[in-house]
């Protein structure tokens, strides 16, 4: 993509998961807020990561969603969130892991984006948040729902987003609130530039949601970076990356990924039941959103 162009692209996810029928009209609606957010700074010709981080931090506002106020409870039925955040331009990045009781933990990302620091986790990611006067929460604002923690007991989902911008900069993103019962200080790939995310405005973008432990095992996102590199094409690199999840980390072990190349092709794959997706772009009339990949034909 070249500098200087109108052109603009922005996908988000609201996790791969296996959803109830009486969920799937709040998630649908959901993403496509975020996406609205995301979309009205490229259109103006505002930054990526600006648009990434504005997408996410509506979809950590909704409870629908396992981010910020919908998140999961551990062990010991405390929350433990994890966000990262990465600039295509020079690659800078900023995430946090098992951070308690702040509102968004994406915002606390993008402000350490500032530092030396990629990795801020637990009690001095709170730290970190508050020394720099950033928004908290109590932990009832963030606990979901008790029939939404029955539900998800054991899942594994995250949100995420990717965007292009005017300038040909790109921007990935991701947030979670962790998986119902998880081991006190568990952080798994969301926040691992890498693992559940990516992004390089020489080769693309990418923000993954499923199995953490075995997205970062296989460090999923590197290995979508390097199809990129091969000329494959964003949704069949991503596609094979996922399609890698069942047979290092068992039957279970599923997902979906979303992605833009350096060119603007955007592309998103899952073998989850679900995978909530939003996407627009600037030769778009108006913006699609999807329950599953069998939706979009």
């Amino acid at each position: 993509m070249q500098d200087g162009t109108d052109v603009w692209a922005l996908i988000v996810h609201g996790g791969a998961k296996e959803m109830e029928p009486a969920e799937e009209e709040a998630n649908r609606a959901g993403v496509l807020q975020a996406l609205a957010a995301g979309r009205e700074i490229l259109e103006r010709g505002g930054s990526a990561l600006d648009a990434v981080e504005a997408s996410i931090r509506v979809l950590e506002d909704l409870p629908a969603f396992n981010a910020g106020r919908g998140s999961m409870v551990n062990e010991q039925g405390d929350i433990e969130m994890c966000a990262g955040l990465m600039d295509g331009r020079d690659l800078s990045a900023g995430a946090v892991g098992a951070i308690r009781r702040v509102r968004n933990p994406i915002g606390v990302a993008r402000r350490l984006m500032e530092e030396k620091e990629v990795l801020l986790v637990g009690d001095g990611a709170l730290k970190f948040a508050r020394d720099n006067g950033l928004p908290l929460a109590g932990e009832e604002e963030l606990r979901a729902a008790a029939e939404k923690q029955s539900l998800l007991e054991g899942a594994h989902d995250t949100v995420g987003a990717v965007a292009l911008d005017q300038g040909g900069n790109m921007a990935a993103g991701t947030s979670t609130g962790g998986i119902s019962g998880q081991k006190v200080g568990r952080i798994g790939d969301s926040p691992l530039p890498g693992g559940g995310l990516y992004a390089d405005n020489h080769v693309g973008a990418v923000s993954f949601s499923g199995d953490g432990e075995t997205i970062a095992r296989l460090a999923l996102a590197s290995r979508v970076m390097a199809s990129l590199d091969d000329g494959v094409d964003m949704e069949q690199a991503i596609a094979k990356a996922v399609a890698k999840l069942p047979g290092t980390g068992g039957a279970g072990a599923d997902g979906g990924g979303i992605g833009i190349r350096k060119d603007g092709q955007v592309g998103w794959a899952h073998n989850s039941p679900h995978f909530v997706v939003a996407l627009v772009t600037s030769d778009m009339a108006a913006p699609r959103a999807f329950l599953r990949k069998t939706e979009e034909a």
